[in-house]
């Protein structure tokens, strides 16, 4: 029974505790394009009867709506002339799991497919698999850790609603980065954050302050990339649930306020599939192998092309302000938190972290293109520049795009990234630049109110 004490089940498992009354509800979740969890709760011997064995359906429009669930224009796979139609969820049983803050309930993530049984290419869950694929081919295997900061609240999610999220009550009054005393006053909720994910199966490493009044980090033990990217977004939505049950909200939002933004660094490392041996070590300069240094090479080359897949919001592109943390340059250094690239580690612990993507990022997006771009500088063997030292924000160099609007077009024509993922994705994930992009064009802010509405 390892794995139940660990939160993760098999299905014997989740039999036994159905059996027992213990689990009445099975959640059937699927990731879309906003990273967010979608599906069913279905009863739990519905789920062992029938989904189990046979799969559980959801309207295609899941990759196809905007936040707001809006149907919009624009994409091929569903529309109004296409009818609309079902596709598979198809559960992954290796991602069965309890959910401790849920009475009763458990959760699988599922994998989509149409009814022929082929996968669902824009599908955020089958854009990484499909890069994991390119790596498997080359006897690798991916690692990555997420580190997501939020900003938590004293109010409770309705009325961050009812009041248009003006005049929210920060959970700590001042800066709180590292302290312990500050963390403290936060604790009921950041333990029982940290409680629920330890019993839903993620490995807790630890919680501390942040910057921003109310902003803190809790982070999770690294892994492989797909049960990385499930297990941000099992956090994501647990989080806020948590939250809501102890009175209080949380976002993970880019950019909230003029102060600090929620990052989302994502560390990334390779290891052999053969001998699980660190594929980035080496004798080369750093400590670093020739496949470091062109996946690094290729992280440089294509980051203003895949920004677009770390950063997929207008409010996004806040977050890159000079001296702010968040990166502005295209460089790489080493511990350096100026550029967009810091290489920390050494031996087995060497990695590249990616210091460009947000709170609002699509895990699985985000590490598909950090694999996109490194196996572009493998095949290209591109030879990887000197480590930039000093500030890089005062540096002069090249910066990733600082709009939606132009990383859309960068990742719209880029041949590095409609090689790696196919047409037919990039095609899907420029229409869904194109409706943000509308939508806030014609919305009317309170910035523009305030300055216009009676001094203008």
């Amino acid at each position: 029974m390892q794995r139940y004490s660990e939160g993760l089940l098999s299905v014997e498992e989740l039999r036994t505790l159905v059996d027992r009354g213990e689990i009445d509800t099975v959640l059937v979740a699927v990731t879309d394009m906003q990273g967010r969890l979608q599906g069913k709760r279905c009863a739990a011997r519905y789920f062992l009867s029938e989904v189990l064995d046979h799969a559980a359906e959801a309207c295609d429009y899941l990759l196809a709506v905007d936040v707001d669930m809006k149907t919009v224009p624009g994409y091929a796979m569903s529309s109004w002339d296409t009818g609309y139609g079902d596709l598979v969820m198809q559960p992954d049983l290796d991602t069965l799991r309890l959910l401790p803050w849920l009475p009763g309930t458990a959760l699988v993530l599922c994998d989509l497919r149409r009814e022929d049984g082929s996968p669902v290419p824009p599908s955020p869950r089958q854009v990484l698999r499909r890069q994991l694929d390119r790596l498997a081919e080359r006897g690798l295997a991916a690692y990555v850790g997420t580190e997501l900061e939020f900003l938590l609240f004293d109010d409770t999610y309705e009325r961050a609603w009812d009041s248009g999220y003006r005049g929210l009550t920060p959970a700590n009054q001042y800066n709180v980065d590292y302290s312990l005393l500050g963390t403290s006053r936060v604790e009921p909720v950041l333990r029982a954050i940290r409680n629920g994910m330890a019993g839903a199966g993620l490995e807790v490493e630890s919680a501390k302050g942040e910057c921003n009044p109310g902003q803190h980090e809790i982070a999770f033990r690294f892994a492989e990339a797909l049960a990385t990217c499930d297990n941000h977004s099992v956090y994501k939505t647990g989080a806020k649930e948590i939250a809501a049950q102890h009175g209080k909200s949380l976002t993970f939002m880019a950019k909230y306020d003029e102060r600090e933004g929620n990052s989302c660094h994502v560390h990334l490392s390779l290891r052999t599939i053969d001998g699980d041996a660190p594929a980035f070590a080496g004798d080369r300069e750093h400590g670093f192998s020739e496949l470091m240094e062109r996946f690094l090479a290729g992280q440089l080359a294509a980051l203003r092309e895949i920004t677009y897949f770390l950063a997929p919001n207008v409010n996004s592109y806040k977050r890159f302000v000079p001296g702010s943390f968040a990166p502005t340059a295209v460089a790489w250094g080493r511990d350096n938190r100026t550029c967009s690239l810091r290489v920390v580690g050494r031996g087995q612990s060497l990695r590249f972290e990616n210091r460009v993507p947000g709170g609002d990022v699509n895990p699985y997006l985000a590490v598909a293109a950090l694999i996109a771009a490194g196996l572009h500088g493998v095949d290209h063997a591109l030879p990887l520049e000197p480590a930039f030292t000093g500030n890089a924000y005062g540096s002069g160099r090249e910066t990733v795009p600082t709009t939606l609007r132009d990383a859309a077009e960068l990742a719209a024509g880029s041949e590095i990234l409609r090689e790696a993922f196919g047409q037919d994705v990039i095609d899907h994930y420029a229409n869904a630049a194109r409706v943000e992009l509308a939508a806030f064009d014609a919305a009317v802010t309170d910035w523009e109110r305030v300055r216009g509405f009676e001094r203008l």
